[in-house]
């Protein structure tokens, strides 16, 4: 019997999952509830072990085999915004044509649940399991801080893996890279007075403002790749210090968005600012901003927000694998990609260099919108990919 046709007779239990997980919300930091559901499930499915890390993250592990494959989804998401927009409760996880709908769909519920069913398929071939030790892992604080979450698995709860799967979505396409990104906090300083003689300060805003234009012209000189895309900066936040609405701000600060092709890295985007006309060491300032916000255990992990550019190469034997992979479930050869946007991969593959891609059911598009929304036919493809995927790398192996 096919992989496809066995994650088939496991569609309704799929599907029961996908809306429980989306009854529970769980937004980053609140992710507590959902990761018990899934401890469950797994348990359900008679994973050999199964449990919650002390970073909350949880873990299920099926084999004992030499070969160490990993699969990720982040179990957090963003929140619903403006209630009114959405034409339908985004926690009922409301099926309708073929589709099931709700805040986590497609980011990121859309890659734990064949993930996890993809795995307990797996218990029924002794050969894959002789050769695989299979770990799936549902990742916290992702919509925060991408990679913090997987890095401490791999270095703390499960240690280093030879082979990782994220199943942000992909809309069945084989992913193997996208652009990087970084948060840089650029500070001025003035001096304040009576709003009514504004000539006797220096406002801090005005010497922010002329900085402000020249990032939006930097962006037009950005280094762009074939592959990944231009990079680009954008001035996404902007806040000031000031005694009251009556007087000149002493302090202005701002937030740049940075998104880094190939050959760029943190150290060449702060210098780029630091080189702009206006920018001026005596009164300016500029950091990259840190990330210290406890997960909902309790634990702490402080990291600086760099988020590096990541590619896998497209001879690499986990690409080729997940092509045959894919290619044996749908009888198609997938397209390979990259992302838009960022995932947990910045850490595995962009600080730890651990091979990695991406395979999940849903449309990048689609994703923290008020269409969220998972295709349960390409949720049960999924299911079947994840399970082919140990035996093609075991053909390209050989």
């Amino acid at each position: 019997m096919s992989w496809l046709n066995r994650a088939q007779q496991h569609e309704q239990a799929c599907i029961k999952f996908m809306r429980d997980l989306i009854h529970i919300p769980s937004e980053s930091g609140q992710e507590g509830g959902v990761a018990a559901r899934i401890k469950e499930e797994m348990e359900r499915l008679n994973f050999d072990r199964a449990w919650i890390d002390d970073y909350g993250n949880v873990i299920g592990k099926i084999g004992n085999g030499p070969t160490r494959l990993l699969f990720d989804s982040h179990i957090d998401t963003v929140g619903i915004g403006n209630l009114d927009q959405w034409e339908f409760d985004p926690y009922e996880g409301k099926l309708e044509d073929g589709y099931i709908y709700g805040r986590g769909a497609c980011d990121n519920h859309n890659g734990t649940v064949p993930q996890v069913f993809g795995a307990a398929l797996l218990k029924e071939s002794k050969e894959i399991l002789d050769q695989f030790t299979i770990y799936v892992v549902g990742t916290v604080q992702e919509e925060d801080c991408d990679g913090l979450a997987l890095r401490y698995i791999l270095e703390e709860s499960v240690g280093p893996v030879d082979f990782i799967c994220l199943g942000e979505a992909t809309d069945l396409k084989i992913y193997r890279g996208h652009r990087g990104r970084m948060e840089i906090e650029v500070a001025t300083t003035g001096v304040s007075c009576h709003g009514s003689a504004p000539s006797r300060g220096k406002n801090a805003i005005y010497r922010m403002g002329q900085l402000v234009g020249e990032i939006e012209q930097l962006n037009e000189r950005l280094l762009v790749d074939d592959f990944l895309g231009k990079g680009t900066c954008a001035v996404t936040y902007i806040e000031c210090d000031t005694p009251s609405l009556c007087a000149v701000p002493d302090g202005c600060r701002i937030h740049v968005d940075r998104r880094l092709t190939r050959g760029e890295d943190k150290e060449l985007a702060v210098k780029e600012i630091m080189e702009l006309p206006s920018f001026n060491s005596d009164y300016m300032s500029i950091k990259i901003k840190s990330y210290d916000t406890p997960s909902y255990t309790g634990k702490v992990l402080e990291t600086e927000k760099y988020y590096p550019t990541w590619t896998l190469s497209l001879e690499h034997q986990l690409v080729q694998a997940g092509v045959k992979a894919a290619s044996a479930v749908d009888g198609k050869t997938p397209e390979v990609s990259r992302w838009v946007f960022s995932t947990n991969g910045v850490s595995s593959m962009g600080q730890l260099n651990i091979p990695t891609i991406g395979y999940g059911p849903g449309r990048e598009e689609e994703s923290h919108s008020i269409m969220d929304r998972i295709k349960i036919a390409d949720m049960v493809y999924a299911t079947a990919f994840y399970a082919a995927l140990p035996e093609a790398l075991l053909e390209k192996k050989a």
